[in-house]
């Protein structure tokens, strides 16, 4: 079965080809050329090859403007991966790190991010952690491993 937008309003067809005019050459241009075509039944595979995109993706604009109009014609930026941690424990983790283990009353001298990592679980200050997320987090916070502890890089 064929794809095509939906019948274009008239402020919605000479806002297209405005963006046309404007955007020919960018992503905005070649979304604003693909409803443009499919308004005039020009099938998908046409399309594709005119815009130089996957007939998945001139399906995915068709798609978005019938559902959404020209709105659905710009990008949607993802929020990205959720936060692993609030700002207290993050803080938590590096004054820990900062801290002398015999100063917290374990019978240890310095810290390994094994060591970090079971105390930071035992004691509550964050759920399940790997070694490795501990370092990075150690590092982002300007805190170098020197001299068997963790201290604030110069």
């Amino acid at each position: 079965m064929a794809l095509y937008v939906r019948a274009l309003k008239a402020d919605e067809r000479a806002r297209l080809e405005e963006i046309l005019r404007l955007q020919s050459h960018d992503e905005m241009g070649r979304r604003a050329r693909i409803v443009l075509l499919s308004s005039e039944h020009v099938g998908v595979q046409e399309i594709s090859s005119e815009a130089g995109l996957h007939p998945i993706n001139v399906r995915k604009w068709i798609h978005r403007f019938n559902r959404y109009g020209l709105n659905g014609l710009y990008p949607r930026r993802s929020p990205g991966r959720p936060k692993l941690f609030t700002e207290d424990q993050r803080e938590a983790i590096v004054g820990m790190a900062s801290t002398s283990p015999q100063e917290l009353g374990l019978a240890f001298d310095s810290w390994s991010l094994q060591r970090l990592r079971y105390e930071l679980t035992e004691r509550g200050i964050t759920p399940e952690i790997s070694a490795e997320t501990i370092r990075q987090e150690l590092l982002r916070s300007g805190l170098v491993f020197d001299n068997r502890r963790w201290v604030k890089m110069r």
